[in-house]
């Protein structure tokens, strides 16, 4: 009984689970002027709640055109040594069931894209782009002896504020799916975006005489998405597995195999197990490894003999033409060779 209303519950979440649709924004998103309020019905599954944030804050979506870029680009780029490479994020907004189920790698799509969405956002104001918004206010601790705040740092206040508002929309409206699923991306969504705010650091610029550095302006500055996502990819790596049961008078998700605690808002969580991805599978979205590169020396994911899945893997070489014996002329010129290399590949069977 319980696997049959896992199977409805999954079955629906298919259907309904269009929370991340607007990473669909990369198809026609960068071709729009965004300033019409039209504009934001061109792209279908948006909810209620978000097309009334488009139409109140246009300005905004020029800053989530880049963010659905970006997750896409990130999350290729930090997968790109797995077997599951976030290849099928190029998809959307029409998902196949490795993200659109509840999933450990829907997990991690969820929470980079909320908090890549706040990032762009939170630097769009800094640079000015955003009448909304400017600067981020000077930090509230003392500064140092040998600085001053100054500068203009990231917005990270504004780009929370509006991020969430935008990210979390579908997941509060109870035709998303069931609610074990929707309490599973608001917290995804949630640890995204502590991430985020984990990342910020405080950047520096000298003044002085022939840059003494005698003094200092500082600010607070947020960390390259990339240094998030390998972060979200930690958490990926160590997800836990949740069920969704009664904790008290409400229900709540709790670790499925360990459910006296609750769920630790510093770890992804997903509610369905992902198969190995080694074979292709419409059924679980899977684009399996057959003919993905791999390297024959290495340990890690990416060796051989993980990648391959144990089915071996075929040797070819490939020549590369690059530029080498490069010298440097005055005033003031680069001249350089080319060479031809010869390399060694190894694909999957």
């Amino acid at each position: 009984m319980k696997t049959i209303n896992l199977l409805l519950l999954t079955l629906l979440c298919i259907y309904r689970c269009s929370a991340i649709h607007w990473l669909g924004l990369t198809v026609n998103g960068s071709s729009v002027g965004w300033n019409q309020t039209h504009h934001c019905k061109l792209l279908d599954g948006l909810v209620p709640d978000q097309l009334q944030l488009c139409r109140r804050n246009l300005e905004l979506m020029h800053s989530i055109v880049h963010a659905a870029k970006l997750t896409k680009l990130t999350c290729q780029h930090a997968f790109k040594d797995m077997r599951w490479n976030c290849s099928s994020i190029e998809s959307a907004p029409h998902f196949t069931p490795d993200l659109a189920k509840g999933t450990r790698e829907s997990a991690f799509v969820f929470s980079l894209a909320a908090a890549v969405v706040s990032h762009s956002i939170a630097r769009a104001c800094a640079s000015g782009e955003l009448p909304s918004c400017s600067c981020a206010p000077a930090p509230a601790e003392q500064a140092g002896p040998d600085f001053r705040w100054g500068g203009c740092g990231d917005n990270l206040r504004y780009g929370l504020q509006m991020g969430s508002a935008f990210s979390d929309a579908p997941m509060k409206n109870s035709r998303f799916g069931p609610q074990a699923f929707r309490l599973m991306h608001l917290h995804n969504n949630a640890v995204g975006r502590q991430s985020l705010v984990d990342s910020m650091e405080t950047k520096c610029k000298c003044h002085g005489v022939s840059g003494s550095c005698s003094v200092k302006t500082c600010w607070k500055g947020l960390h390259d998405i990339n240094h998030i996502a390998a972060d979200l990819k930690s958490k990926y790596l160590a997800a836990t597995k949740v069920i969704h049961r009664h904790m008290g008078a409400r229900k709540q998700l709790v670790p499925k195999e360990l459910d006296v605690r609750p769920v630790r808002e510093t770890e992804l969580v997903y509610l369905l197990s992902s198969p190995d991805y080694c074979a292709h599978s419409e059924k679980h979205g899977s684009m399996g490894t057959h003919d993905r590169q791999c390297n024959k020396t290495s340990n890690g994911s990416d060796s051989c003999h993980l990648m391959c899945c144990g089915r071996g893997y075929n040797a070819y070489m490939e020549k590369t033409v690059e530029r080498c014996h490069c010298r440097y002329h005055w005033c003031c010129y680069v001249t350089c060779k080319k060479c031809e290399r010869t390399l060694e590949r190894y694909v999957c069977k």
